[in-house]
């Protein structure tokens, strides 16, 4: 099972990709990561309060690559594993919308499996990393607008934002 290191701005967590809990998951993840899509992209949706529930990512700060990927949908997976926390899973707009946007769980989020969120992986070092991305901001940052004008606005608008600076496959 490859592992995706996320090189970020304030540390490093590892994922482990499991195909067979999502294979077409999975395969847009590698897609991703292996055209190197994750550089430069912000953690914009860090909601911890009132409880901890997660960590989402995967809008790409240069508008015209988001805009790319926009109708690039994949297909849904069968929910096979519990949305738990640590796994890694993509974020969707109901059925048949998943194309890069991703979430780690926070906490125990298994409310979410019967919604149709199909975990594809795992963090497997770095959870505390992971656990400290800034939550200043919570679901604030408007993701339309990050669509739109891409890291710019998030710049000038939300300064202390953490981000993932690469993605890299490891080596076994």
């Amino acid at each position: 099972m490859p592992k995706v290191k996320f090189e970020c701005s304030h540390g490093d967590f590892t994922v482990e990709l499991i195909e067979e809990w999502s294979p077409k998951g999975y395969a847009r993840v590698m897609e991703l990561v292996e055209g190197g899509f994750f550089e430069d992209i912000y953690f914009f949706r860090v909601v911890t309060k009132p409880r901890p529930f997660i960590v989402q990512f995967g809008i790409h700060g240069d508008p015209e690559v988001s805009a790319s990927w926009r109708d690039d949908r994949i297909k849904d997976d069968p929910v096979t594993q519990s949305n738990t926390e640590g796994t890694l899973t993509f974020a969707t707009a109901g059925p048949g919308t998943r194309t890069t946007q991703l979430f780690i769980n926070l906490a125990d989020n298994s409310f979410l499996d019967h919604q149709g969120f199909s975990p594809l992986g795992r963090v497997v070092e770095g959870m505390d990393t992971v656990r400290a991305i800034c939550d200043e901001y919570g679901e604030a940052p408007d993701q339309g607008a990050i669509q739109r004008q891409g890291n710019e606005y998030l710049n000038s608008r939300f300064p202390n934002l953490d981000c993932i600076k690469r993605a890299v496959v490891l080596e076994d």
